[in-house]
């Protein structure tokens, strides 16, 4: 019989040398029946004992290619639950510590979706006939079996555009959750005008809008957003473009408007690797995303003359990401290696189900 899981509160007090040790024993232990997933975000004590690297989609993707009994993300809740939908059956999604969450994906719960839809019937009539409900990967996995439920569709930062296109061609407006920005800015590359597309506010009635305006509106944007890639302002980068004029500027679509419209070039963490790294030598980036990502970066293409900078003057983490550390996934990882699963995340079948239609739609459209 398994042993009696392991309290966290034992390896909370070892030094971070000694949870390193413990990580690799551990790993030797269970060998390829775990794989273990990081998210660029992630911090680099936890990055470093990654097999897999990337975004949350992708990680999940191809994890479930793999053939491992467990899977171990470190990221945050919302990308271990699509890491369950997406794998097979026998596989076990974990994450190392069940406080490591998103609080975007906070920012719209389900029974504010409802609401919202409910108001909307109250103000413009039928939203399932008006209405395709697009749901950013950032977001809880109830939210992506509402989209699947109600003819609507999930996006990632790179394909958001392209899944707009798929959205209109079936109804005429959309319902954009949870990230305003990358709404917006998608919306934008669209040629949609900023005045269609207003910012609906689930704290207030009807979302603080009027029948005409929800009527007016292409787009009506959940009032959500990232709290790292709300802290870049378009101020940063001109004052970057003062001090270096041949400089390049670089950022996340989760970023605000003016920091978007300012920047060179604007796509997802992987659009920001690639075109970094296929830059020319010597050239000098300003880089609008999560700090580990970029202090990464920095170090991977100074060799060749590149200097990559952080977009902010103040420290700016994925704070609930970086919740996993070297201690909790030793933690995870030891009791996995004696026969005890911790910290599973299990999305319901029924949930599930729905959440794949929207995730397949997404992987038809783009």
């Amino acid at each position: 019989m398994p042993a009696t899981a392991m309290q966290f509160d034992r390896f909370n007090a070892l030094a971070d040398e000694q949870a390193q040790e413990r990580i690799l024993a551990a790993r030797a232990r269970l060998g390829k029946r775990a794989v273990l997933l990081c998210h660029h975000y992630q911090r680099a004590d936890v990055y470093r004992h990654a097999d897999l690297t990337g975004d949350s989609l992708k990680l999940s993707r191809l994890a479930a290619q793999s053939d491992a009994e467990f899977i171990v993300f470190c990221g945050v809740h919302f990308m271990a639950e699509v890491a369950d939908i997406l794998s097979k059956p026998e596989q076990i999604s974990i994450l190392p510590d069940l406080a490591a969450g998103c609080s975007m994906a906070d920012m719209a719960s389900l029974a504010k979706v409802a609401r919202c839809w409910r108001e909307l019937e109250a103000l413009v009539g039928d939203p399932d006939g008006l209405f395709t409900p697009v749901t950013y990967i950032n977001s809880s996995a109830d939210l992506k079996a509402f989209c699947g439920e109600h003819g609507g569709i999930v996006c990632t930062s790179s394909n958001a555009p392209k899944i707009l296109e798929w959205s209109f061609a079936r109804r005429g407006k959309v319902l954009f959750f949870p990230d305003q920005h990358l709404g917006r800015w998608s919306g934008h590359k669209m040629g949609i005008p900023l005045d269609e597309m207003a910012v609906w506010d689930p704290d207030l009635e009807n979302g603080g809008l009027t029948a005409e305006q929800v009527r007016r509106a292409r787009i009506l944007l959940w009032k959500g957003f990232c709290s790292v890639h709300q802290m870049f302002q378009a101020g940063h980068i001109l004052r970057f473009r003062n001090e270096h004029p041949a400089g390049l500027v670089i950022s996340h679509p989760e970023s605000n408007f003016d920091v978007c419209r300012l920047s060179d070039y604007v796509g997802s963490t992987e659009f920001i690797i690639k075109t970094i790294k296929e830059a020319a030598a010597g050239t000098r980036w300003l880089v609008g995303t999560e700090l580990n990502l970029v202090s990464r970066l920095a170090e991977e293409v100074k060799p060749e003359g590149k200097v990559v900078q952080f977009m902010a003057p103040m420290v700016c983490m994925c704070s609930t990401m970086g919740r996993i550390d070297p201690q909790h996934l030793a933690w995870c990882l030891e009791n996995l290696a004696e026969g005890n699963v911790v910290n599973r995340i299990s999305v319901p079948a029924h949930e599930a189900e729905l959440a794949k239609v929207a995730l397949n739609r997404m992987l038809e459209a783009s």
